[in-house]
Order: structure tokens, then sequence, then C-alpha cells
């Protein structure tokens, strides 16, 4: 009886804590709506969350009168880059969850290990050579993945030698970031004018590009890859416990890195190929879901992909009134956003 009663208390302690989970995701859920409306409302020519709010219902289908100029300025102008801030800061949150729970490093990130740049330097050689005659829309993205799949295999690589600490696999994705961005700014420099401020574009990040064929691309692809993952999600969680207890689980550890890194891969190259190299969104993201929800998976993955969207979000706004009337690259406001944050974390983990 008294064992029946202590497995009856922990199963409604696991309960609660599940609760809580959810109710944790779904305040993150809320709170990403308002600051998409704000994104929207935001901008030289302000407006009220109602009036975005009725133009978005207008563009819907639903009987509401708003003016033309609102309604084109809404659905026309800011709705494509609002949802591209929200899939791009996802999809990097998602990323970096994964790189953290692959190498189990909290630094870690697409951006940190180099990945992100390699993805740029890609789609800026690709551009250089004038897309080796394909479609710029298809070459780009191409040269995006085949970089960063070259980057991450090197750190997998590395990451399978026992003799490698977590610490100097950081560094050495530190240095590939170093490297790809040095490549990035000589393809640059040989470039003629126009394709230099085309390159540039890459170093800063920048959400100006958004079109409806970028957002449907990014969607489609990063949702399928979101899907696979978290169906694997009890896999990823038993990672997080060790190779060993892994595969005592039944876990084929070696299938499911290369399956993630893959899966990531694919995922910093679509967003990179149309913002540019944004830093720090995936090492933010998935620390702040850790410390909310822990490392189950399930929770872990949804969390990170809303929080890494709302800083995202919250950027975008940033950028369009730190100068009024002009607007600032996307990828110094998280990095504003996202060093303070990192040196927390060298701090705590010193600790």
């Amino acid at each position: 009886m008294l064992n029946q009663k202590l497995i009856d208390d922990a199963l409604l302690a696991q309960r609660r804590h599940e609760k809580r989970r959810w109710w944790v995701v779904s305040g993150l859920l809320v709170i990403l709506v308002f600051s998409f409306l704000f994104d929207l409302a935001t901008g030289p020519s302000m407006l009220s969350v109602l009036d975005v709010a009725s133009a978005l219902a207008n563009w819907l289908g639903m009987p509401i009168d708003v003016a033309a100029t609102t309604k084109v300025i809404v659905t026309d102008l800011r709705l494509p880059i609002a949802l591209i801030a929200i899939l791009v800061g996802g999809t990097l949150g998602v990323g970096g969850a994964e790189m953290q729970t692959l190498l189990n490093n909290p630094m870690a990130s697409p951006y940190t290990l180099g990945m992100a740049a390699a993805a740029g330097f890609g789609a800026a050689l690709m551009l250089y050579l004038g897309s080796l005659g394909l479609s710029s829309q298809v070459a780009v993205p191409i040269g995006a993945f085949v970089c960063c799949m070259f980057s991450a295999s090197l750190l997998f690589g590395l990451a399978m030698m026992r003799h490698i600490s977590s610490g100097q696999l950081i560094l050495a994705g530190i240095a590939l970031l170093f490297l790809f961005q040095s490549l990035l700014s000589l393809v640059q420099f040989v470039s003629s004018p126009e394709l230099s401020q085309q390159i540039l574009f890459w170093l800063f990040g920048s959400l100006t590009k958004a079109t409806w064929s970028n957002v449907a691309i990014i969607a489609v692809v990063c949702s399928a890859c979101f899907l696979v993952l978290l169906k694997d999600a009890w896999k990823l969680t038993a990672l997080r416990l060790g190779e060993e207890r892994a595969k005592s689980l039944g876990v084929n550890v070696s299938r499911l890195r290369l399956k993630t890194l893959v899966l990531v891969a694919v995922m910093t190259a679509t967003v990179t190929s149309v913002v540019g190299i944004i830093g720090f969104i995936g090492i933010v993201a998935p620390n702040m879901a850790r410390i909310l929800v822990g490392e189950d998976q399930r929770y872990f993955l949804p969390l990170s992909f809303l929080i890494g969207a709302f800083l995202l979000s919250t950027a975008s706004v940033l950028s369009k009134i730190i100068v009024p009337g002009a607007l600032f690259p996307i990828g110094i406001v998280t990095a504003i956003i996202g060093v303070p944050f990192f040196f927390w974390l060298i701090m705590s983990k010193g600790r």
C-alpha cells in the first residue's frame, strides 16, 4: 500500500509539472501574438493595434471596414516581414536547441558553431559565380546548404573524437565562424559594387527581402523539419541522459545524430539564404526554454521555437524605432540582445 501511494503521489506531481509546462508554452504563444501585432503596427506610418487587427480580419475575409491605405500597409508591406521574423526566429531557436542537445553544450548554436556563417558564404559564393546557370532562387539555397553541411560535418567529426571536450568543440566552431566570415568578406572584396551591396546583406542580416514566396518556402521546409524533430522528441530527450542510457533504451544514437544534424543544416541554410546571418537567437532561446520547462523535448522544442520567434519579432520592432524613419539591421539588434545574455550564461556556468 505504501509503495502504491508513493507511485500515485509521483504520478500526480508529474501531471502537475506537465500542466505547468503547458501553461508556460501557452503563455509564450499569447505573448508572441502581441509581439506580432506590435511588429505590424510599427513603422514610418504608425498604426494602432486595433487598426492592425481590423486590417488582418478584413484580409481574412471578415466583413470589417478598414481604410484602403491601412490594409495595403499591413497586409502587403508589413505582414510578410512580420511572418518571416516569427518563422526565422523560431527556426533558429529550434536549431540551437538541437545543437545543444547533440553536443551537450549550452553555448552551441548554428551561429556560434559557424554553420550560419558557412551558409552565408555558400549563398554569396553562388551569387558571385552567377548561380552556375541556375535560377538564383534555387542556386543560393543549394550553395548555403552545401557549405552549411560541410561546416556541420567537420564539427560532428570532431565531436565523435573522444579526446575532444565540449569547450574545444566550441572553440573549433568559433574558428569556423571567423573562417567563413573572412571568406565572405573576401568574396565581397573581389565582387562588383552592385554584388558587394548584395553580399553586405548577408553580413548584417535583414528581413527586408521578405516576400510571400520566401514565407511559403521557409514555412514548408522548416515545418517539415520541426515535425520530424518533434517525432523524435523522446529519443532526443533520452540522448540528454547520456549515450549509453539512450542506447540501452533502443535509440540508434549515430543515426539520430546524423538525422538531426542534416535537419538543422537544412533549416539553417534555408533561413540564412533568405535573411542572412543572424546571431545569438539560437543561444538565447534554448537556454531560456530550458530554464522554464527543462529538457523534455516535447515542451523544450515548442518553447524554443516560441521564444526564438518572440525575440526576433521584438528585434524587428526595435529595428524600426531605434532610428526613426530608417530600418536598423536586424543582426545588430539581435547581437545587442544576445551578448549580455551570453556573458550571463558564461558567468553562471562558471559559478
